[in-house]
C-alpha cells in the first residue's frame, strides 16, 4: 500500500529526505476516482523516476457555480487500491482547508489562453486549475510531472504557467486513452446511462468522420466543423455542443487543416459535460 500522506508539512518532509538521496520524483496530479487515463499517467511515471506521488484532490476552486463539485465521483479507499495496484510509493490526499487553510485570497491568473474553448465556458476555471498545480508543485517539488493530453487545452496553459514563471518541473504529456469503443476515459463517465453513453460515442465517431474527410481531401476547418456538428447533434442525448475547434497544436484556430492540428469538443450528454480532441493523422 503506498504511503497516504494528508498534510502538507509531513509530505514535504518526507519528500526532503529522499531529494537529498538523489531520489527523482515523478507526479501525477488527480481529482481521484482513478481510471485507465490515470494509469497510464502513472505508469510512465513509474517508468521515468525513483518515487511516484499520486495527488487525489478535488479542487474547488477550479468548479464554477452551478457545476458538478459537490456530485464529482470520490472513492479515495478504491483510488488507494489502484495505486497500490500500479506500484505508487506515495498518495497524497489533503482536504480543502488544508490546501486552502482560512485567510487565503492569493491565486494565479493565467494568460488569453485560459479565455477560450473552455475558459469561454467556464469562466475562472482555468485561473483554478493553475493556482492549485502551482501549489501542488511547490509542495511535492517534483523533477517531472504527467497530464494527460485529454484535456489538451489544460495541458497547454500548464506547459505556458510553468515556462512563465520558471517553475523548475518537466511536464510530460500522455495521449489520450480510450475505452475499447471509442470513448475517452473520464471520471464523469460514471454520469452516463448505457443510452446516454451510445449517444457519447458520437463524439469518437465524428472523429472518425473527420479524419475520412480529411484523407479524401478536405482542407476547410469550417466545413469539417460543420460535418461534426451536425452529426453529433443527431444523436438523441445530446443535450448541447458548446463547442467544435479545430486548432494548432498551439490552440489557435485553423482555416486550413494541416497534420498535427488539432479537433476540440465539448458536448452535453445527459447530465455529463464531455470534453475530448483528435490529433489530425494527415
Amino acid at each position: 500500500m503506498p504511503l497516504l500522506f494528508k498534510k502538507i508539512k509531513d509530505l514535504r518532509n518526507f519528500l526532503k529526505s529522499k531529494k537529498c538521496e538523489g531520489k527523482e520524483i515523478g507526479f501525477v496530479p488527480t481529482m481521484g476516482y482513478l481510471h485507465e487515463g490515470h494509469k497510464a499517467l502513472i505508469r510512465l511515471a513509474r517508468m521515468q523516476n525513483d518515487i511516484v506521488v499520486v495527488s487525489v484532490f478535488v479542487n474547488p476552486t477550479q468548479f464554477g457555480e452551478g457545476e458538478d463539485y459537490d456530485r464529482y465521483p470520490r472513492d479515495l479507499e478504491r483510488d488507494l487500491s489502484i495505486c497500490e495496484e500500479e506500484d505508487v510509493d506515495i498518495v497524497f490526499a489533503p482536504d480543502v482547508r488544508e490546501m486552502y487553510p482560512e485567510g487565503y485570497r492569493t491565486k494565479v491568473c493565467v494568460g488569453e489562453l485560459g479565455n477560450v474553448l473552455e475558459g469561454a465556458f467556464r469562466p475562472g476555471h482555468f485561473n483554478g486549475v493553475a493556482t492549485i498545480v502551482v501549489k501542488l508543485f511547490n509542495i511535492v517539488q517534483p523533477d517531472r510531472a504527467y497530464f494527460g493530453e485529454k484535456d489538451y487545452q489544460q495541458l497547454k496553459i500548464i506547459e505556458e504557467v510553468v515556462e512563465d514563471l520558471n517553475i523548475p518541473v518537466e511536464i510530460v504529456p500522455v495521449p489520450v486513452v480510450r475505452e475499447k469503443d471509442g470513448l475517452a476515459y473520464s471520471s464523469r463517465n460514471v454520469y452516463l446511462s448505457p443510452e446516454e453513453r451510445e449517444s457519447a460515442l458520437s463524439i469518437y465517431k465524428s472523429f472518425l468522420l473527420a479524419q475520412k474527410m480529411i484523407k479524401a481531401g478536405e482542407r476547410d476547418a469550417k466545413r469539417i466543423k460543420e460535418a461534426i456538428r451536425k452529426f453529433i447533434s443527431k444523436h438523441p442525448h445530446v443535450k448541447a455542443i458548446d463547442y467544435v475547434e479545430i486548432t494548432d497544436e498551439n490552440l489557435k484556430p485553423k482555416e486550413r487543416v494541416e497534420k498535427g492540428d488539432r479537433i476540440l469538443v465539448a458536448v452535453r450528454v445527459g447530465n455529463a459535460r464531455l470534453i475530448d480532441n483528435w490529433k489530425v493523422e494527415v
